[in-house]
């Protein structure tokens, strides 16, 4: 299908490319050229992430009909795709809660353990694991409960936590992740298929990393949670002082043998987008695919860039395309009693920052959208603005600051029509960006 014209259709042009980055990220079309051969045993397949269930089924699609194969993998509610027709059910899918973890992500966690015992040297666990894992793939440390691991969770998701430092905390607060899947799994060789949603793609911070080693250590995850203000329960923060919940390191011979594949990532979703936006007569620039930082603030950048193009030339010249990814964060400001808990997810709070920060500057449109199709935990990817977003706004007794203030982004675009509704893509490659200035 061709591409809509940016000129005439600008807002259906980005939603093209942000389409177009997804597909370049869909596990079907990543997966056949990293798969192992078959081992002289049995092949157990574990897995955790919001791509999981379409990470499965291409598992299945590609794996040799005569070669065994079972296991248990789990996503989120509402992410296991449709099964293709003639398709056969070897691998089990299940689903649980994200980004907070819930009774049906602890008992996957679970049986996950369980199926690794009796595994032998002559037995391959086929691991695949994608962003969201760390919520999906939930086992509290001695000490814990799941009622705590939220508690911490939803305190770090408030806090405006990077990605890292979140996971840093949940490797140690963890009998799975942090390498302790892959420890589990010996003496059997463990391969990796991971799909990227972090920035860097280090497979230790991607699902918290649970084949993988983990150089992080107890104190580093103290730290963290002494920085945010997070309490801990007095005997969980001795095991942390104490060095009790320490997990395994790099160099560790568990891991020896072991491989991992990054089969799709943010930067080749980017650079899919880039080469359509040129299809279409544009020049196209990546900033990068790692950008960090407050949803908002990131927003106002991209805005006084966006800016300096359509007013100066500078640093690019229009007609382009401007592309960006990584993983930004929100703090969750907190309202005074009686006011409504706003609605919204990382890339609902670029686009408000983005359009403060444009004010109405013509010719520049602008889409901020999460690859897995849902932004935070409400019902779209993420949302689009325009020169005359702030306009439309204020005729609808809307205030783009008070939105921003109140964390209320969901409201703001849902009012305008300006959401971009996808649902589930059943991939994960993080925050995708794209500014369109002509």
């Amino acid at each position: 299908m061709s591409a809509p014209d940016p000129r005439t259709q600008p807002h259906r042009f980005l939603e093209h490319l942000y389409r177009t980055a997804v597909h370049r990220a869909l596990p079907l079309h990543n997966t056949a050229a990293h798969l192992p051969a078959p081992p002289r045993g049995r092949t157990l397949v574990l897995g955790a992430g919001k791509a999981g269930g379409a990470m499965a089924q291409a598992v299945e699609a590609h794996w040799p009909a005569d070669a065994p194969l079972s296991g248990l993998v789990v996503t989120r509610y509402h992410h296991t795709p449709p099964r293709p027709e003639g398709l056969a059910r070897r691998i089990e899918v299940v689903e649980a809660a994200h980004p907070v973890p819930d009774a049906a992500g602890l008992q996957a966690a679970e049986r996950m353990l369980a199926l690794t015992q009796g595994l032998t040297a002559d037995d391959l666990v086929l691991c695949l694991i994608s962003g969201g894992g760390s919520a999906l793939l939930t086992l509290p440390a001695e000490g814990l409960t799941l009622a705590d691991k939220q508690r911490i969770n939803r305190a770090l998701l408030e806090s405006g936590a990077g990605i890292g430092e979140m996971n840093c905390v949940r490797k140690h607060l963890s009998r799975i992740k942090g390498g302790r899947l892959a420890a589990a799994c010996a003496p059997a060789k463990v391969v990796t298929l991971t799909i990227s949603d972090v920035p860097g793609d280090d497979p230790s911070v991607i699902a918290s990393g649970p084949t993988v080693p983990d150089a992080s250590t107890c104190a580093d995850a103290l730290a963290i949670l002494d920085r945010y203000r997070i309490e801990l329960l007095p005997a969980v923060r001795e095991a942390l002082q104490h060095g009790a919940l320490e997990t395994p390191k790099p160099g560790d011979p568990l891991f020896a043998g072991h491989a991992v594949h990054l089969i799709a990532t943010p930067q080749q979703a980017l650079e899919a987008a880039a080469a359509a936006a040129r299809a279409a007569g544009l020049q196209a620039h990546i900033l990068s695919d790692e950008l960090e930082g407050e949803s908002r603030e990131v927003g106002r950048v991209h805005a006084a860039l966006a800016r300096a193009v359509a007013r100066r030339g500078e640093p690019f010249r229009a007609p382009c395309v401007i592309l960006s990814g990584g993983e930004t964060t929100v703090t969750v400001k907190p309202q005074p009693e009686g006011t409504p808990r706003g609605r919204g997810g990382r890339a609902g709070e670029f686009c408000l920052g983005l359009a403060l920060g444009l004010q109405g500057q013509p010719g520049v449109w602008g889409l901020a959208a999460d690859t897995d199709g849902i932004d935070g935990v409400e019902d779209n990817a993420g949302a689009c603005v325009g020169p005359e977003t702030l306009v439309r706004a204020r005729s609808l007794g809307l205030s783009a600051a008070l939105s921003l203030d109140r964390n209320d982004a969901y409201g703001f675009f849902r009012a305008l029509d300006d959401l971009v509704i996808t649902g589930p893509t059943h991939t994960n490659v993080n925050d995708f960006r794209a500014l369109l200035v002509l």
